[in-house]
């Protein structure tokens, strides 16, 4: 089965332009260099999975044609990952039915916590609010008849999910692949990488750094995401192999 996968967002936490700043990326008129929020959508025919809910989800939908949500994966609670959570409402009034939601235990709790109104049990009033169910996952589990591979990095010192969808990985907000994951990603066809700047960062790939990594990990075409304003897409202040590319909002490619 091939699979249709869009970057929704392939910015960082504050996005590309970055509120108030007047470098040369953020004033630049290149489309390619305005970047939403880091998301990803993943296509299997008429089936849509997601992975994250951006604070700008809404308007990546709209961009990209989403009319349905069958499932979504989180990599990690942080806000940039999940504030999103809320515009899932419309799915569920479109489709008439609950969205399955996976992720990590610990994450799914922070999202449980931040978003109480949701999980309280109480009725919804007014103009609803999304009807979710949390699955916990760990290793290799099914979505929407997907076979799907969550594999814990470390982002910092804490564990998120990279997920791999047969031949295809995204790993995002990453920045170290212990021995266990490594194996679990090596041979990937195309990887989405993280890699937010051209200078070394305690949570984060550094953009050298993750063309190192997809070296190694043996993938024959690697696309860098979660990219700040330091990067600008016509001009990469590092030379990348033909096999590496800056990522941007709205690419989208087939994996089988």
């Amino acid at each position: 089965m091939n699979l249709e996968v869009t970057i929704l967002g392939s910015g960082t936490s504050v996005g590309v332009p970055v509120v108030g700043c007047d470098c040369s990326v953020c004033c630049s008129v290149e489309p390619r260099n305005r970047r939403l929020r880091s998301g990803l959508c993943v296509r299997a025919g008429e089936r849509v999975i997601l992975v994250d809910t951006s604070p700008d989800l809404r308007e990546q939908c709209l961009r990209n044609d989403i009319r349905r949500v069958d499932a979504v994966l989180f990599t990690h609670a942080h806000a940039d990952h999940i504030f999103g959570l809320d515009d899932l409402r419309p799915f569920n009034f479109r489709q008439r039915g609950e969205i399955r939601c996976y992720g990590s235990p610990a994450t799914l709790e922070q999202i449980r916590t931040t978003f109480s109104y949701i999980f309280d049990g109480q009725p919804a009033q007014g103009g609803g609010k999304p009807r979710l169910v949390l699955v916990p996952v760990r290793g290799t589990f099914t979505v929407q008849d997907l076979e799907v591979r969550a594999v814990p990095v470390w982002h910092g010192s804490l564990e998120v999910y990279a997920y791999r969808f047969g031949s295809f990985a995204y790993v995002t907000d990453c920045s170290d692949i212990p021995q266990d994951a490594f194996e679990a990603l090596r041979g990937v066809d195309t990887l989405v990488l993280d890699a937010l700047r051209y200078e070394a960062h305690p949570t984060h790939f550094s953009i050298p750094e993750a063309v190192d990594m997809a070296a190694r990990l043996g993938a024959r075409q690697t696309y860098l995401t979660h990219l700040n304003h330091d990067v600008d897409y016509n001009a990469p202040a590092v030379d990348l192999p033909p096999e590496v590319e800056l990522a941007y909002d709205g690419l989208s490619f087939s994996v089988s």
